[in-house]
């Protein structure tokens, strides 16, 4: 066995490890019929879409949370589209591997993480009371077609843009004690096993790297930059802010382009950007598409 493939199986290895000793059950760990409690958030007011713009000045601080439950519900009800797409990329990756290496056994125990996380973003959206918020027609086919036809780069590269960004925000939630108590404790059970999850998906891409053909990453550039237009643009619909008494055209063109925004959505993903810099996938022309997704400056 090679070193690589040795380094490949000493991750695996300690992240089973990891999976063993920090690993939860959301239906038993979290407290589902406790009430929501009156005047606190669910999501932090910073990282609400609208937060600091001209229509969020007017709003009432009722109608404000109220989005805030809307918008969680967005990230949980799109969280779900995510974890579906990743689930099928790892098998994709597993198909032609040793069945038996640790390396495999753990994309089978990330897939299984990603089976409780759906199922507990699922049950968070009907317990919020919201609509179910899907991505439009456009990207659900898009996202269709990303599945289908991505590079094992690739695969790996939209682990980390679903994953990452959403990390971000979600290490600022779930220790604020403005915000519900179970929000709280959804973004700590996954911020816990997500943190196994990217450090699996960054070291075998970086592996991917070194050893893909010249036309694969070209394509894994192209497609990983397409691929984050349509992540960054999924994260809260138009129909979110219609359902809290809101203009969906007027409040969403506030939100894209709003400086405040703009500065989390580039901050969210900072650490991400600079690691496929530092692997050559921001190269190219490539580089302007990662700019519009608004997640590179």
């Amino acid at each position: 066995m090679d070193a690589a493939l040795i380094d490949r199986e000493r991750t695996a290895q300690r992240l089973l490890a990891a999976s063993a000793r920090h690993s939860f059950d959301p239906d038993t760990e979290l407290d589902w019929d406790a009430p929501f409690e009156e005047g606190r958030w669910f999501w932090p007011p910073e990282l609400v879409s609208l937060y600091d713009t001209p229509l969020w000045r007017r709003m009432s601080e009722e109608q404000r949370m109220l989005l805030s439950r809307h918008e969680a519900a967005s990230l949980c009800s799109v969280g779900v589209w995510f974890e579906t797409i990743l689930m099928q990329l790892l098998l994709r990756h597993t198909y032609d591997l040793e069945p038996t290496s640790a390396h495999v056994r753990y994309a089978l125990t990330e897939i299984a993480d990603e089976c409780r996380h759906s199922k507990m973003f699922a049950r968070a959206v009907t317990t919020m009371g919201t609509p179910t918020y899907r991505p439009s027609r456009l990207d659900h086919q898009l996202g269709r077609v990303i599945k289908t036809v991505s590079t094992t780069p690739g695969a790996f590269t939209g682990t980390l843009l679903a994953e990452e960004i959403l990390d971000w925000m979600q290490r600022l939630t779930f220790p604020d004690e403005r915000v519900q108590p179970l929000i709280r404790g959804i973004t700590r059970i996954h911020v816990v096993e997500e943190a196994r999850h990217i450090r699996y998906a960054r070291e075998e891409l970086r592996r991917q790297m070194t050893t893909a053909p010249r036309w694969e990453i070209e394509f894994t550039r192209l497609a990983s930059a397409q691929a984050a237009r349509v992540i960054a643009r999924s994260l809260v619909g138009p129909r979110v802010y219609a359902s809290v008494g809101l203009d969906p055209a007027h409040a969403a063109h506030l939100a894209r382009t709003s400086p405040h925004r703009r500065d989390i959505m580039r901050r969210s993903a900072r650490h991400l950007m600079d690691f496929l810099d530092e692997i050559g996938l921001l190269q190219g022309p490539s580089r302007r598409l990662w700019r519009s997704s608004g997640l590179l400056a």
